[in-house]
C-alpha cells in the first residue's frame, strides 16, 4: 500500500508538472495574441483617424496656397509656397469680426436657454411624479425623429407672424414679426429635444433619497432642482453646453432664412463672400473656414475628457 501511495504521488506531481509546463507554453501564445490584436486594433484606429482628418487637413493645406498653385492641375500634397497672407486677407474682405461676434452671441444664448429650461424640463421629466410625465416624454423622443427640414417651414411661419412684433398686429399681420431679429435667431433654436432627453438621463441617475429628504425640510421643487440636484450633474451639464454652443457656432440655414442684414449675419453665412459669380476664391474661403472652425477645435480639444464621460454616464454608448 505505500508503495501504491508513493506511485500514486509520483503520478500527480508528474501530472502538476505537465500543467505547468503547458501553462508555461500557452501563456507566451496568449501575450503573443493580444499583441497581435492591440497592433491590428492600432492600425484600423490609426487609418480611421487618418481618414477623419483628411477634409481638415485639405482644408487646411488649400487655406495656404497661392490661387496661381491652385490652378495649377500638378499641385503636390505640400504646398510650394506657404501663403498665410490669405488668412488677412480673407478676414479683411468682409467685417468678420462681426460675424465672429454675432456667431458668439447666437452660440452663447442658444447654450444659457437650453441649460436653463432644457435641466428644468429633463428634472420634472426625471424626478417630479405627475400623469402626464410619460406622455410628455414620448413626445419628446417622437419629436427626435422628426429632421428639422420638415419643420423649418412652420417655424419661419410662427417666426414671420409672430403677434404684436415687427409692425405685426394681434393676429400677426401687417408687419415682419422676428424677421430679422435677435428673437427670430435665437428663440427657435434656444432648446431642443435631444438636450432635454439627454439632461434627463443624468438627473435619472442622480439619488431620489436627496429629494425626499429636502421635500422632507421644506424645501421647493425650485430650490431643489436648483440647488441640490443641479451640482450633481455637472458632467451633463457641460456636455449639453458642448453640444448647443457647436450647434449655434455651426448654424447656416437657419441664419439664412431669418436674417437679411449684415449686421445679424453669422460667420457661416460670411463664408458666401468668397462665392462669386465668375467664380470661387478657394485659397480665401477655406481661410474663412479655417478660422470659423479653429474656436470648436480649441474646445473640444480642451472639454474632450468631460465631453466623452458625459456620455458615458448617461447611458449612450
Amino acid at each position: 500500500m505505500p508503495a501504491m501511495q508513493q506511485h500514486v504521488a509520483e503520478e500527480l506531481d508528474h501530472s502538476a508538472v505537465g500543467t505547468r509546463k503547458q501553462r508555461a507554453r500557452r501563456a507566451p501564445s496568449r501575450s503573443r495574441q493580444r499583441r497581435t490584436s492591440r497592433i491590428i486594433l492600432f492600425i484600423v484606429l490609426a487609418i480611421t483617424s487618418i481618414l477623419m482628418a483628411a477634409p481638415f487637413l485639405w482644408m487646411f493645406l488649400t487655406s495656404v496656397r497661392t490661387p496661381q498653385e491652385l490652378a495649377d492641375p500638378n499641385m503636390g500634397l505640400i504646398p510650394r509656397e506657404w501663403a498665410w497672407g490669405n488668412y488677412l486677407e480673407a478676414f479683411n474682405a468682409a467685417p468678420f469680426a462681426i460675424y465672429a461676434r454675432n456667431s458668439f452671441l447666437l452660440a452663447a444664448l442658444q447654450t444659457t436657454g437650453t441649460l436653463v429650461f432644457g435641466s428644468a424640463c429633463g428634472y420634472a421629466i426625471a424626478k417630479m411624479r405627475f400623469p402626464a410625465a410619460p406622455w410628455i416624454f414620448g413626445a419628446f423622443l417622437a419629436s427626435m425623429m422628426i429632421p428639422f427640414y420638415a419643420t423649418v417651414i412652420p417655424q419661419f411661419l410662427i417666426v414671420r407672424f409672430m403677434p404684436l412684433f415687427g409692425g405685426n398686429n394681434l393676429f400677426g399681420q401687417g408687419g415682419s414679426g422676428w424677421i430679422d431679429t435677435w428673437w427670430g435667431l435665437v428663440v427657435p433654436g434656444a432648446i431642443s429635444a435631444f438636450n432635454i432627453f439627454l439632461l434627463r438621463q443624468f438627473y435619472v441617475a442622480t439619488p431620489t433619497e436627496l429629494i425626499e429628504a429636502a421635500r422632507i425640510d421644506g424645501v421647493s421643487e425650485l430650490g431643489i432642482w436648483a440647488k441640490i440636484i443641479t451640482p450633481l450633474i455637472k458632467p451633463g451639464l457641460l456636455t449639453v453646453a458642448l453640444l448647443s454652443f457647436e450647434q449655434g457656432w455651426n448654424n447656416f440655414l437657419w441664419p439664412l432664412l431669418v436674417t437679411t442684414s449684415e449686421q445679424l449675419r453669422v460667420i457661416q453665412l460670411g463664408l458666401s463672400v468668397f462665392r462669386q459669380e465668375a467664380g470661387t476664391d478657394f485659397h480665401l474661403l477655406m481661410a474663412g473656414t479655417t478660422i470659423a472652425a479653429v474656436p470648436m477645435i480649441i474646445l473640444f480639444a480642451i472639454f474632450q475628457k468631460y465631453f466623452v464621460n458625459g456620455f458615458v454616464n448617461s447611458g449612450i454608448k
